[in-house]
């Protein structure tokens, strides 16, 4: 059953990748630093050493979208935690490596959650992103699935809007 289940977890989870490599191999590294006309409140921005991300004030949450910089940062994170928590490491800190290198740094952490996947026992308490203990590994997995295709979508979208 144990296989089946990372069967199925893996199939959604390369059926939202291809999706996300249509938007990858389309993407110039400059469009990952396009600003929306509409107001933007999650972006990043180099503060002459490395980049940063804003978050915005609560008051700020409801208002303006991401910049695909922030979006890739943000899977980064997310990612990063997910996979140092089901390897039962200590979260490493995530820096954004810029957008000349963001794209190359996503890819190397699907091949990093992959062998993650492949190894992890899908019955296992997860600590993330529920610290409280009440879900598996496996919903970790899919969590993993919704949250990259959920993202994805908003990088497809904003993809589409750049002004060339």
């Amino acid at each position: 059953m144990a296989d089946s289940r990372r069967d199925l977890l893996r199939w959604q989870f390369e059926m939202t990748w291809s999706l996300f490599e249509y938007h990858l191999e389309l993407l110039d590294p400059a469009d990952l630093l396009w600003e929306p006309k509409s107001p933007h409140v999650f972006t990043m921005r180099h503060n002459g050493t490395t980049w940063d991300r804003d978050w915005p004030t609560p008051e700020q949450e409801s208002v303006g979208v991401a910049t695909m910089a922030w979006l890739t940062w943000h899977i980064g994170w997310w990612w990063a935690g997910a996979i140092d928590h089901v390897q039962e490491n200590q979260p490493r800190e995530v820096t954004w490596p810029g957008p000349e290198q963001a794209i190359g740094w996503l890819r190397g952490l699907r091949e990093e959650w992959l062998g993650t996947l492949e190894s992890a026992d899908l019955d296992a308490e997860a600590t993330f992103p529920w610290p409280d203990g009440s879900m598996t590994v496996a919903h970790t997995a899919a969590w993993v699935n919704a949250e990259l295709m959920k993202n994805v979508a908003e990088i497809g979208q904003l993809r589409r809007l750049v002004d060339r």
